[in-house]
């Protein structure tokens, strides 16, 4: 069963820099890893520091070894604390 994640997650006006600097390589790292079906981070063009959210994984075991490798990565460091509103489906 696939897992999927939609939201958005809510950027200080402070911290949008690095976060638009960090999001190319965080999303084309995050495309590559193995059971990534899709994986999409939009700003959002009506609500500042909006960024919507949404991926797909072939199941629980890819979308768990994401979120490992996030944690781990330039940009789980860039974004720690940041507001994260999600659903997440399928685990």
């Amino acid at each position: 069963m696939t897992v999927t994640l939609k939201g958005f997650i809510s950027v200080p006006q402070d911290r949008l820099d690095s976060i638009r600097s960090a999001l190319p390589e965080h999303i084309r790292l995050t495309r590559a890893e193995p059971g990534c079906l899709s994986f999409d981070v939009v700003e959002s063009d009506t609500t500042p520091g909006r960024f919507d959210v949404a991926e797909e994984f072939t199941d629980k075991a890819a979308f768990d070894a994401h979120q490992v490798r996030v944690k781990a990565s330039d940009w789980g460091k860039i974004s720690v604390g940041i507001e994260r509103s999600y659903e997440i489906l399928g685990l």
